[in-house]
C-alpha cells in the first residue's frame, strides 16, 4: 500500500515562496515583501508565513535580517539539506538538536537580554495554555527552544535549528498522538516536563552557561531515549 503523505499549509507555502524566488520574481538579494502582504497572496495566515520563511531560511533560501526584513539568499533551496533532514532518522535529528541547542542555552546564558528573558518568559506560558491539542502544544514548546537559541544571537544557530523544526514538529506531533502516551501532553498541563523548560530560563537568567547547557543536553537526550524506545507490543486479537 502507498501512503499518501499531506503537507501541511507551511510546506504548501514554502513551495509557492520557492516557485516564486526560482521564476525571478524576487532576485537574490532582493526584499520579500511584510508578512501582512504575502499573507492574502499565499491565502495562509500570517503565522503560516513566518513558518515558512523560517524553513526556507534554514534551507538557505532566505535569510532575515533583524529590523529590515526577510531577503532572498540563493535562488534554489538546498535540497541536499532538506531531503536529509527529511529522510533523516529522529534519532539523529535530535542529536543535531542537542548539539545546537546545548552550546546556544550556553551562548543564551552570557549573551541573553532583558527582552529576551521577558519572551522566553511568554513563551513557557503559552506552553501550557489549557485546552490545546497536540499540534498547539507542540507548536507552542517549539516556541519555547526557538526563544532560547534566538537569545544566543548567534544567526547560524538559530538557522540550523529552524531547518529541524518541520521534520521535529511532525515527529513529535506523531509521537504525542500515540495511545500509549495520550497524557503525555495533557494539553496546557505543567508537569515535570515543563519544570525542565523552566530550570532551563531560569539557568539562562541566571547567567550561568554550565548549568544551561547541563540543563538542555539532560532533557534532549532524554528524549532522544524516549524515540529510541521500541513501541509497545500490540496485543493480538
Amino acid at each position: 500500500m502507498v501512503s499518501v503523505q499531506r503537507k501541511s499549509l507551511a510546506d504548501q507555502a514554502a513551495d509557492l515562496l520557492l516557485e516564486r524566488i526560482a521564476s525571478g520574481e524576487w532576485p537574490v538579494g532582493g526584499k520579500l515583501p511584510g508578512e501582512t502582504t504575502l499573507a492574502p497572496q499565499l491565502g495562509v495566515g500570517r503565522s503560516t508565513v513566518r513558518e515558512a520563511i523560517r524553513q526556507l531560511a534554514g534551507r538557505g533560501v532566505l535569510q532575515t535580517r533583524q529590523g529590515a526584513g526577510v531577503f532572498v539568499a540563493a535562488a534554489d533551496a538546498s535540497e541536499n539539506w532538506g531531503l536529509l533532514l527529511r529522510r533523516a532518522d529522529i534519532v539523529a535529528v535530535i542529536e543535531g538538536r542537542i548539539a545546537i541547542e546545548t552550546e546556544a542555552a550556553a551562548l543564551a546564558a552570557e549573551r541573553r537580554t532583558s527582552s529576551d528573558i521577558r519572551a522566553m518568559h511568554e513563551a513557557l506560558a503559552r506552553r501550557i495554555t489549557p485546552g490545546q491539542t497536540t499540534a498547539q502544544y507542540v507548536d507552542a514548546d517549539s516556541v519555547v527552544h526557538r526563544a532560547i537559541v534566538a537569545s544566543a544571537h548567534n544567526a547560524v544557530l538559530l538557522e540550523f535549528f529552524d531547518g529541524f523544526t518541520p521534520r521535529m514538529r511532525e515527529a513529535m506531533i506523531d509521537m504525542l498522538d500515540l495511545p500509549s502516551n495520550a497524557t503525555t501532553c495533557d494539553a496546557g498541563v505543567p508537569g515535570e516536563d515543563h519544570e525542565v523548560h523552566e530550570e532551563i530560563v531560569r539557568a539562562i537568567a541566571d547567567a550561568d552557561p554550565a548549568r544551561a547547557a547541563a540543563l538542555t543536553r539532560a532533557h534532549l537526550t532524554a528524549l532522544k531515549a524516549a524515540q529510541s524506545s521500541p513501541p509497545p507490543t500490540e496485543r493480538q486479537e
